[in-house]
């Protein structure tokens, strides 16, 4: 009679039932341009998005570069209170650090729940590599 290891097989199982399961979606969108109206743009995917996908979660994180970073200024900003919203329903926001650096801005311009992010760009092919699935913020 021969033996079978049933550990490994059900662990074996279990990943791939694992990976199945996961409901849900991720989003990355990048913001790597200026204006308010594409950053309203931006904000109005995002929510119709996250409606759309309703009652599925959907984890979203923008990555703001470039010019794109003006949307995550805590003054003189119309979309500061949209942003802020959106975070509060968990969207993350990333500053890029090579344009804060680029551009001299202080960290403290910023919006206070930003993460910084060592490169934008590289941010963006991370989260695509790990199976996000990219969004381009407005043209």
């Amino acid at each position: 009679m021969r033996r079978i290891a049933i550990a490994p097989l059900c662990l074996l199982l279990a990943c791939l039932c694992g990976a199945q399961a996961r409901t849900g979606h991720r989003v990355v969108v990048e913001v790597n341009v200026p204006g308010t109206t594409a950053y309203a743009t931006v904000l109005g995917n995002i929510e119709n998005l996250k409606k759309a996908f309703a009652p599925e979660p959907v984890e979203v994180e923008v990555v703001c570069e470039g010019r794109g970073l003006d949307m995550l200024f805590s003054h003189d900003n119309v979309v500061a209170e949209r942003v802020t919203k959106l975070h509060k329903a968990g969207v993350v926001f990333a500053a890029c650090a090579n344009t804060i650096k680029g551009r001299h801005i202080g960290k403290g311009r910023l919006l206070p729940f930003v993460q910084v992010v060592k490169a934008g760009v590289a941010e963006v092919v991370k989260k695509q590599e790990a199976g996000w699935s990219y969004l381009k913020g407005a043209f």
